[in-house]
């Protein structure tokens, strides 16, 4: 027996012992996963979800300033990473936060060379930026604001999935894109034509997506219900028109918080369910189709909406 031989056979006991007691991998270590419209609601509840697994995360906003603090969010919980020379990015731990207008492709194009520098890669991109332009008083949108819709609510997590796919591609790995579109998408109304609009085109996108990505890359979808909390689409007069529009009895001088608090618990008494929907309820969602859990679906819409029966499925 060589001395080699013999000192693995002396010291394996020991070396066994520690990588034992490390702990065990999380579902998604060392997956990168970019999320779109990380600086509020659904899209930053993602992001602290996500990372929770293991996941880096790659925070995206068309405000620069809500994208950089919800990555610092993260760092602040989970650690420093190291800076990457020449890109402006700070740090390329846990999270990093990049400004991006997804209704432009050359900026999208520019957020993912910013990726690849700072990680080599992607494993799954979340979309969840979206808009909602409210009709003025005779219940009119003008056309700029139609077009406004459309380009951020379908074009943009076109163009976003469109350039994921071309990394995916070139990787050769399988991935995951995750879009969030509306119970709205299949329940018709006054007041939100140009947002109904688009969820029911982004929800067929989802199956265009689906088909023309197999067999390498999965993409579904979540359909919440309205989720008023922690929404950049709920500002106080838009609330105020809602509550007017049920005729939820309210005072002008009260918090905008509890405007909305309001109007939360009237959305969740009409659903079955009757629990109000949250960000995290979303994000769980999510988390689980970019996950290995759901790795044989692809071309769905996954409703979180406490149950709505005009959103059933048909």
């Amino acid at each position: 027996m060589d001395q080699q031989e013999a000192f693995d056979i002396e010291y394996w006991l020991l070396e066994d012992a520690k990588l034992r007691r490390q702990p065990p991998e999380k579902e998604l270590d060392r997956q990168i996963i970019v999320v779109v419209g990380a600086g509020a609601g659904i899209g930053k509840a993602t992001a602290h979800r996500l990372v929770r697994e293991g996941a880096h995360i790659v925070c995206v906003d068309l405000d620069e300033a809500s994208a950089n603090q919800t990555a610092q969010e993260i760092i602040a919980k989970y650690g420093e990473g190291i800076g990457v020379a020449g890109t402006g990015i700070s740090d390329c731990g846990p999270a990093i936060g990049l400004a991006c207008d997804i209704t432009v492709r050359s900026s999208v194009q520019q957020m993912y060379e910013a990726v690849m520098l700072a990680y080599g890669g992607i494993d799954a991109v979340v979309v969840t930026a979206g808009i909602f332009v409210p009709p003025d008083k005779a219940g009119y949108i003008a056309d700029r604001l139609w077009e406004k819709t459309f380009a951020i609510n379908v074009t943009g997590a076109y163009i976003v999935a469109d350039e994921a796919n071309k990394i995916f591609t070139q990787q050769g790995l399988p991935g995951a894109i995750v879009l969030t579109t509306s119970a709205n998408a299949i329940v018709a109304k006054k007041g939100s034509l140009a947002y109904d609009s688009s969820k029911a085109a982004a929800n067929h996108l989802v199956r265009e997506l689906a088909v023309e990505m197999a067999p390498l890359v999965r993409v579904n979808a979540v359909a919440p219900a309205t989720v008023v909390r922690g929404s950049t689409m709920f500002p106080r007069d838009r609330v105020i028109a809602s509550l007017t529009k049920y005729a939820i009895p309210f005072s002008e001088e009260e918090e905008t918080e509890s405007l909305r608090e309001k109007l939360a618990v009237f959305y969740a008494k009409r659903s079955l369910t009757q629990l109000q929907i949250e960000p995290e309820d979303q994000a769980e969602a999510i988390f689980l189709l970019v996950s290995q859990r759901l790795a044989r679906t692809t071309g769905h819409v996954i409703p979180v909406d406490g149950g709505l029966q005009d959103g059933f499925l048909r």
